[in-house]
């Protein structure tokens, strides 16, 4: 029998991450899988990445943060955009802790891994097999692309992230679909679901029969220790980390947002700063 602790989407909440993994290690889990997203927008920088290395981690996916924080150290996102200053500004964040090197390793990961246990492939993407960004597999998307995750390569049972909700639902030919939904930063859009933002994970159990179990987890933790780290660590545009913790809205595009704090909390000079010194 093995259990496995799927992890996906921790947006560099620390807080929530620790509170996760001491529920993984009551429920005795044999081995960790990763499927991305594991920094930014939040405080977690060396800590987080410490955390990780101490784990069992079998499979580990490229999510599109770490494309994104790839793209800003190589200073190939646009300075004009707002989301992409704000973007920027979270990796220079990064950078005062983690090296250059660490960022390309965060990168140098496979699109889509498969596992086998017994008769039963199993297929893990972030999002799509060729494409870790995007909405095509939000819970109301098309049932082709849904296909698309056990059908490029087949396989019967396909775990994916990205979406931050916990799902559950099937291919064209039935084979099963999962999400383990999100850690760092849950998503819903009805609002009274939106009241339950606890730390989102899944725990996988397979048996010499099969999948004997799957278990979608909801873990608590003290979202104040959170913003106050987030606080104590001067965490760029604390406003949109805050109301996604709290309120489970998330202004990462909203671009006149994003501006008028840039301004107000002097981000814009911060990031011109960098970007014109040239340094990593």
């Amino acid at each position: 029998m093995t259990k496995i602790a799927v992890l996906s989407d921790i947006h560099g909440n620390t807080t929530a991450l620790e509170a996760v993994l001491a529920d993984a290690k009551t429920e005795t889990v044999d081995e960790y899988w990763l499927l991305g997203d594991i920094l930014m927008p939040g405080t977690g920088r060396r800590r987080i990445l410490d955390l990780l290395a101490s784990l069992p981690i079998t499979v580990r996916v490229l999510g599109n943060w770490e494309d994104s924080l790839w793209r800003g150290l190589h200073r190939k996102l646009d300075p004009t955009k707002a989301s992409h200053r704000y973007l920027l500004r979270q990796c220079q964040y990064i950078l005062e802790e983690i090296s250059p090197e660490e960022t390309e390793d965060l990168h140098n990961h496979p699109m889509q891994v498969h596992r086998q246990f017994g008769d039963l492939t199993v297929g893990i993407t972030h999002h799509l097999p060729d494409k870790n960004w995007g909405r095509e597999l939000i819970h109301m998307g098309k049932q082709e692309d849904f296909d698309r995750l056990v059908t490029e390569p087949h396989a019967s049972i396909a775990v994916y992230g990205h979406i931050h909700q916990q799902l559950l639902r099937y291919g064209s030919d039935g084979q099963l679909i999962l999400n383990p939904g999100s850690i760092g930063q849950p998503f819903f859009l009805d609002a009274g679901l939106r009241k339950d933002l606890r730390a989102q994970y899944m725990i996988l159990e397979f048996d010499e029969a099969g999948l004997a179990d799957v278990d979608f987890r909801r873990v608590d933790y003290d979202v104040e220790v959170e913003l106050q780290l987030a606080k104590d660590l001067k965490l760029p545009y604390f406003q949109i980390y805050y109301e996604s913790l709290v309120n489970g809205i998330h202004h990462t595009h909203n671009h006149e947002l994003l501006n008028e704090i840039a301004q107000e909390q002097g981000h814009d000079i911060e990031l011109d700063e960098w970007l014109d010194s040239g340094n990593d």
